[in-house]
């Protein structure tokens, strides 16, 4: 694990953290010396996870829960900090990628079912964890003690998305959460940021190139050419670029940073029209 131990001792919860980014950051997390809640849907995922971490050296938990599911939110902040302790930093990463069409095609279902894993699931997540955190920080001794809260939202929600809407505006809605709740409890000493990720090599990732070829019959190749030459680095970003940005912004290095939505995109300066 790394020498370098940031987090020591402290309680960390990362949805959606299976697979891709939110894998990154869990390991990125444990790496220096946090506890990890290692939340997924399905107790395959969520386990695997955790025993990565623990096979590393780490502590971590395996949680299985729904963040749509009011009753699982509830279950599972009570799960960590029953085993673990106090909750210190909550990442809210749990996020699909939803339908490829144009509006007029997109099913209400379909919607729906995006808003509520991405946005209503990081409001019932922040939700819940604010109950004890907002608690721990009127009592306590410094600011980094309060703790902060971590969305991780895209690109997405900063541009016009054609043939992405439901996906793109959660990641717009996730935004303006980050915001106004930054505003609400800064007093506090809480911090709340948003990480909006470019293209990150992902299954995700891969999934809407294959959905837009689909949609558009585009060749695959030149939708990922697209996605590349848009950004300045001219490359798709690993997911260990996006749990960096993470780690800094939970340390106590970022402890004046909030209610900001910082782009980890190798430089998005253009939106793929095709």
């Amino acid at each position: 694990m790394n020498s370098n131990r940031r987090f020591e001792g402290q309680v960390i919860v990362v949805t959606g953290a299976s697979r891709g980014i939110g894998r990154a950051i869990a390991l990125a997390f444990a790496g220096e010396g946090a506890a990890v809640a290692a939340v997924s849907t399905t107790a395959k995922g969520s386990h695997a996870a955790a025993e990565e971490i623990t096979a590393r050296g780490g502590r971590a938990l395996a949680v299985v829960a729904d963040v749509c599911r009011e009753a699982d939110v509830t279950q599972m902040v009570a799960q960590a900090e029953e085993s673990l302790g106090p909750i210190r930093v909550l990442v809210n990463n749990a996020g699909i990628g939803g339908p490829t069409g144009t509006l007029a095609g997109i099913s209400l279902a379909d919607w729906e079912r995006v808003l509520a894993v991405n946005l209503t699931g990081a409001f019932l997540c922040c939700r819940e964890v604010l109950k004890g955190m907002m608690d721990r920080a009127r009592s306590a001794t410094s600011p980094a003690a309060a703790g902060c809260i971590i969305n991780i939202g895209s690109m997405a929600g900063k541009i016009a998305y054609p043939q992405r809407t439901p996906y793109a505006s959660s990641k717009w809605g996730l935004i303006c959460l980050t915001l106004s709740l930054a505003e609400e409890i800064g007093r506090l000493g809480i911090r709340v940021n948003c990480i909006c990720p470019g293209p990150i090599q992902t299954d995700l990732l891969e999934n809407v190139f294959q959905a837009r070829a689909a949609a558009t019959g585009v060749p695959i190749e030149k939708i990922r050419d697209k996605y590349v030459s848009v950004t300045m680095l001219k490359r798709i970003l690993a997911p260990d670029e996006v749990a960096a940005m993470t780690l800094f912004l939970a340390s106590d290095a970022a402890s004046g940073v909030t209610g900001q939505a910082i782009d980890v995109s190798g430089g998005w300066a253009d939106v793929d029209r095709e």
